[in-house]
């Protein structure tokens, strides 16, 4: 106080009642300085309770209860005549869900095949008749060369036996001849005559000869000719006709054959035509009317078709989740990915289990995985793993749930709690979770429900996830949000 003054003067002391208040002003440091530890000491403790437990903990609530979904598409582009899938509703193998109609439908390649399968008849029909009038014309003409070669044939018999008998005729002459000229020249021999006369008679000898050579060609060409005729070969001038109906026959033959190959190639056409007239008829009848047909047993998830909406092909009608195939996914830390081993024994809180088996541990995932899946895995943070886990057979059957709820199908996408059997380290979430209720309980306070309008735009939410095109980005983008409003909703 005395620095405040420069005249030196000096205040006078303090009465006596004031000796309160400097106590109080000595407290006032001690105060702070245990609200300080206590604030440090409770931030302390939050953080380590909020970093350390989640990389040690054997214990989880990020987990969601998942399964195989089914996404049943349109066949065909169409309008949807009849609807009967409805979300959370049954459904068998083989069960119709959709019935799409289509009356626009491109006929171009339809009728172009039907006009070219007319062509090709009507060009195997006249190959046809071609080849049976060449057959006809061939037959007549085998009858006809078979009565000519009957008529040359006795014709050539009665020449050889004529010129036979003219060859005997000219023996019996060229023998007389011979036994003139022996005659004479014995005569001559004897000087009874002059050679002069056996001249002549050897010249007629010689002739007679000749001629009997000459009627024995003409026989052996007869017989040559008769024996070519009986082979089917035609030669000689008196075979010419014959010869000229032969050749005939011969090209009408070819010809015949040719139309025979021509018809079973235009037949080889046509049974192609129709063949694939065929195919596109059934094809037209496939893409006319088509039927939505459930693979496997299962529960509907979401519907995204209304009835009278022109669908394409390939829109999803409605997606089937089936329920027996339900797995839990849950985010473990990777400290914990040697504890969490497939086999290892967990118990389940929520969602109807109680408890289960690790199946697989994933590192990470995928949007191609997801789109597999009903909802998508829960976004993970940096060296965090998925542990699969399948749920006991005997817990896999939890009581029915309205699928208008926060679980629309057989409770896949509620959030459940996971526990290590034989867990020590607890989640930090879980414990203040449940200590609120158990302050909330003490004080006889009821905990606090979210009002119907907010569960009805979570749930819209949701469906509205499910119904987008394409299903499997649309889901990985809204994840982070419908997700904890789920989480929130399933929790209490």
């Amino acid at each position: 106080m005395t620095d405040r003054f420069d005249d030196g003067f000096k205040p006078s002391p303090a009465p006596r009642p004031a000796a309160p208040k400097t106590a109080a002003r000595a407290r006032h440091p001690v105060i702070l300085r245990v609200s300080a530890i206590g604030v440090a000491g409770i931030m302390a403790v939050l953080m380590l309770t909020a970093v350390v437990p989640p990389i040690v903990a054997d214990q989880s609530d990020r987990a969601v209860v998942n399964a195989p979904v089914m996404l049943l598409t349109s066949p065909i582009a169409g309008q949807v005549d009849a609807l009967s899938a409805k979300p959370g509703g049954e459904v068998r193998s083989g069960d119709r869900l959709a019935e799409i109609t289509n009356s626009r439908l491109d006929r171009t390649t339809l009728i172009s095949l039907e006009e070219k399968a007319g062509d090709a008849r009507q060009k195997l029909d006249a190959t046809r008749a071609k080849h049976q009038s060449d057959v006809a014309y061939v037959t007549s003409l085998d009858q006809e060369i078979a009565s000519q070669a009957d008529q040359l044939k006795t014709q050539l018999q009665s020449q050889i036996e004529e010129l036979r008998a003219r060859v005997a005729q000219s023996n019996a002459q060229s023998s007389e001849k011979k036994a003139i000229v022996d005659r004479q020249n014995r005569m001559v021999a004897r000087d009874a005559a002059s050679v002069e006369m056996l001249k002549p008679t050897e010249q007629q000898y010689a002739a007679a000869l000749h001629d009997t050579d000459a009627q024995t060609a003409k026989l052996n060409q007869k017989l040559a000719q008769l024996k070519a005729l009986n082979a089917g070969i035609y030669v000689g001038e008196d075979l010419v006709a014959l010869n000229m109906l032969g050749q005939k026959r011969r090209d009408i033959d070819l010809d015949a054959r040719r139309m025979e190959i021509e018809e079973k190639q235009q037949s080889a056409v046509l049974d192609d035509l129709e063949g694939l007239i065929k195919s596109e008829r059934a094809r037209l009848a496939r893409l006319a009317a088509a039927d939505v047909l459930s693979p496997g047993p299962g529960k509907v998830l979401a519907v995204g078709a209304d009835t009278g909406r022109h669908v394409s092909a390939g829109d999803t009608i409605a997606s089937v989740v089936d329920c027996d195939k339900r797995f839990v996914v849950a985010i473990f830390s990777y400290r914990q990915g040697e504890a969490m081993k497939p086999g290892t024994k967990v118990r389940i809180e929520g969602g109807g289990f109680r408890s289960g088996v690790v199946s697989a541990v994933l590192p990470k995932t995928s949007d191609k995985v997801d789109e597999r899946f009903a909802v998508p895995f829960p976004q993970t943070e940096r060296r965090e793993l998925y542990v699969m886990i399948t749920p006991d057979a005997a817990a896999d059957k939890p009581a029915a749930q309205p699928a208008s709820a926060a679980t629309p199908a057989c409770t896949v996408g509620q959030w459940v709690t996971v526990t290590r059997d034989n867990g020590i380290v607890p989640s930090m979430s879980v414990t203040w979770r449940r200590l609120g209720h158990l302050v909330a309980s003490l004080a006889d306070l009821d905990a606090p429900t979210p009002d119907e309008a907010t569960r009805r735009a979570g749930v819209t939410k949701l469906d509205r996830a499910l119904r987008s095109q394409p299903a499997a980005a649309q889901m990985s983008e809204d994840g982070q949000h419908w997700l904890p409003a789920t989480r929130a909703v399933s929790a209490q």
